[in-house]
């Protein structure tokens, strides 16, 4: 007996066309970290700003989707490389304690993407675990590289790279708490 398997969905593909769509959504999605970023002030004490890319990093994931959102991500990254001035403070290149929260985005993109996929982002609890989950490995891997960076203990990479950030962060987490299962509600009133 063949079992019916829900197609994997996320906001992006209730936009027409395809491969267009496709195309600008990833830039789209680099370009709302970018601007993002610009959101940007320094806490004494840390070498990592306080921006709004995270909150347009987990956004971008649950509305694209895995390969999508790892691919916006991708864009930032190297677009930044390259010279475009859209990290925090109008900032570009490679390396630094900071870096590795851009890296991070990559990886935490993807894995938002991949659970909106599968309904992560339908209902207020499911959205939570998801964002939440990509927090967290924002955390993870851009403390490990801050650690690495200034060649400081895990202790240390986690007051300057993750504590002075709880609050902030989990006041993004509640707007896109909020927005995700919106927007899908939205979309399914459009759909009657």
């Amino acid at each position: 007996m063949a079992t019916a398997t829900r197609p994997r969905t996320t906001l992006a593909d209730m936009l027409p066309g395809e491969r267009a769509r496709d195309a600008v959504v990833v830039v789209l999605g680099a370009a709302l970290t970018g601007l993002a970023a610009q959101v940007s002030f320094h806490i004494p004490g840390t070498p990592v700003p306080v921006t709004g890319q995270t909150f347009a990093v987990l956004l971008t994931g649950a509305a694209l989707g895995f390969g999508r959102a790892a691919l916006s991500m991708l864009l930032y990254m190297a677009a930044g490389i390259a010279g475009v001035p859209w990290y925090a403070n109008h900032g570009s290149g490679f390396g630094g304690p900071a870096f590795g929260y851009v890296v991070a985005f990559i990886g935490a993109a993807a894995l938002v993407g991949w659970l909106a996929e599968r309904g992560g982002d339908r209902t207020v609890a499911r959205t939570l675990a998801t964002m939440l989950a990509g927090t967290v490995l924002i955390y993870l891997i851009g403390a490990t590289w801050l650690a690495l960076d200034l060649h400081v203990t895990a202790g240390t990479a986690f007051s300057l790279g993750v504590q002075p950030f709880l609050v902030g962060d989990a006041i993004k987490l509640v707007l896109a708490t909020g927005l995700l299962p919106g927007a899908w509600w939205l979309v399914g009133r459009g759909r009657r």
